[in-house]
């Protein structure tokens, strides 16, 4: 067991959180909620040693691996995908090299009733004894099967680390704590650079393989699906539950109704005891009573209520101008860099109001398709562009694209139409933005503030086609059901490039998927292809 003692940590006077304390059982798997900034990450690298809190501490057994899966990248070096991710067995590698070396000593060593050579024998037996302890493993498979569970070709294997981008490095980095086996994995936000398939093996490892996990995730399929506890942190205290996400939700929402209830009451016997004294003061019969409530009113632990959700705000899009009945139409479409495929042949036709998802794993072909939409990139085929069609496109490098001059609350005011101009402080808030960030330039923003910035300015704008690609990374759940909400409200048409199925979930009614050199269309909502597409690459895993 690991337990968390008393920990507090502050940041320059304010408390982030007081006195938290919780233990984590050998096959817990823990769900850490809370809105941005209530310290979940903090707390999640005290756990992990990898900061030290203000006060309190972390014990765990001497013998237990506690692993934690960083926001940095892995350095930058020369080994291959293999050799990095090869890297988890250091530790066992380690000892069979000191074997082999003290047993290549001892055949030559003739100094045989001598206290050196006696050390060398007494080493040599407790190091075997940890190595043949260790269950016996073909660590050339074990790490074949991790990396092609996490989306990596077989041709990728002996490819530098530097050649692959920032999320697919991420990736070495957890196949190397997967095959650790640890008896705890920490992992923040794992599923931001990992497509639907790469999750699914994520979720049917940590399920059936894994030891204790406590992940930060804002995927609630994810999250739901793997999680047997939540522990939520708000207002520097933490509450625990026994339950997944979806349970923890309900619960919580009781919570707050008998918080509610509890501060209203209390209100009223503060406002009535106020009222006393204040009659009677300076009434000497009445001294000892006035004195008697002052001081219990001094020493009243007032009653708190969690801070307020704010998924009641509806964001409504302006109305969409009329496009034709085909916004969207592809007629044997090819596309290749040098000899490499990306796609071929592809046939697509999206109606005026649909809304579609381009799944499938990375490197498939996805963006690709949307970059020939938007007319970046030359292909061959045919693709037309459906009468008087004004597309909003939410790129990755979208953040980059708002004017840095610009406040926040400027940036938001200069495109704001009707209803909404009187609601853009709620609604900068519901995308995390409060108080004094509101008067912040764009230029001093980080790149999640960003992103979040520009998909507040994106879903403001009068289109007819949204063009979304992985809008959701950095967006908290709250914020996802938000735009969620309005996107199911949006009149117009939407393509969607997302793994995170809870947000396709309802908002996608056809998919369309990318793989293999070719597109295919699935007249299906998400939920019965991803219940296909479960089969399929269990099956391809057994293969």
């Amino acid at each position: 067991m690991i337990t968390v003692n008393d920990v507090s940590v502050q940041f320059s006077g304010t408390t982030l959180f007081s006195n938290v304390s919780f233990a984590i059982n050998e096959n817990d798997k823990i769900a850490l909620m809370g809105k941005n900034g209530a310290g979940k990450s903090t707390l999640l690298k005290i756990i992990a040693g990898a900061t030290k809190p203000t006060s309190g501490n972390i014990t765990a057994p001497k013998e237990d691996i506690i692993a934690y899966l960083p926001q940095h990248l892995l350095a930058t070096d020369n080994t291959t995908v293999f050799e990095e991710t090869s890297k988890a067995f250091a530790e066992i590698t380690k000892i069979k090299v000191e074997i082999d070396a003290i047993n290549k000593e001892l055949t030559v060593r003739t100094d045989y009733e001598s206290d050196a050579y006696m050390n060398l024998i007494e080493r040599v037996s407790e190091l075997s004894e940890k190595y043949y302890a260790v269950e016996e493993v073909n660590y050339e498979a074990e790490v074949e099967k991790v990396l092609k569970g996490l989306g990596f070709e077989r041709n990728d294997f002996n490819r530098p680390t530097l050649e692959f981008s920032g999320g697919w490095r991420m990736r070495i980095e957890l196949a190397k704590i997967l095959l650790q086996k640890p008896d705890l994995i920490l992992l923040d936000e794992p599923t931001n650079h990992i497509d639907i398939e790469s999750v699914q093996w994520l979720e049917d490892f940590l399920i059936n393989s894994a030891k204790a996990v406590i992940v930060i995730s804002h995927d609630r399929a994810f999250v739901d699906n793997i999680t047997n506890r939540t522990i939520e942190v708000t207002m520097g205290r933490i509450y625990d539950y026994k339950a997944n996400y979806s349970h923890y939700l309900e619960l919580r929402k009781d919570r707050r109704v008998h918080q509610q209830k509890a501060y209203d009451e209390q209100q009223k016997m503060i406002a009535d005891n106020m009222d006393f004294i204040e009659r009677f003061k300076g009434t000497y019969s009445k001294t000892n009573q006035v004195q008697s409530r002052v001081r219990m009113l001094e020493k009243l632990q007032l009653v708190e209520v969690d801070e307020v959700d704010t998924s009641a705000l509806r964001l409504k899009f302006p109305p969409s101008p009329r496009s034709g009945q085909y916004p969207i139409v592809v007629n044997d479409l090819s596309k290749s860099y040098g000899e490499h495929v990306v796609f071929k042949n592809a046939d697509l036709v999206i109606e005026r109001g649909q809304k579609v998802a381009f799944v499938g794993k990375n490197g498939e072909g996805k963006s690709t398709m949307i970059k020939a939409i938007m007319n970046e990139i030359d292909f061959e085929g045919k693709l037309e562009v459906g009468h008087n069609v004004k597309i909003g496109y939410f790129a990755q490098n979208q953040a980059s694209l708002l004017n840095e001059e610009l406040t926040v609350f400027e940036t938001i005011d200069h495109i704001a139409v009707g209803d909404i101009r009187t609601q853009i402080k709620n609604l900068l808030g519901a995308f995390m933005f409060s108080g004094d960030d509101t008067t912040k330039k764009v230029k001093v923003l980080s790149g999640g503030e960003k992103t979040r910035l520009a998909m507040v300015k994106l879903l403001l704008e009068p289109v007819n086609v949204l063009i979304l690609d992985e809008p959701t990374n950095h967006l908290d759940m709250r914020t996802k059901d938000i735009i969620k909400s309005a996107l199911k409200d949006f009149d117009g048409t939407l393509i969607l490039v997302s793994h995170d199925r809870d947000f396709l979930d309802g908002l996608a009614e056809k998919v369309f998927e990318f793989g293999h050199r070719r597109v295919k269309e699935h007249f299906e909502n998400i939920t019965n292809f991803m219940a296909l597409k479960k089969m399929e690459s269990l099956r391809e895993i057994e293969k």
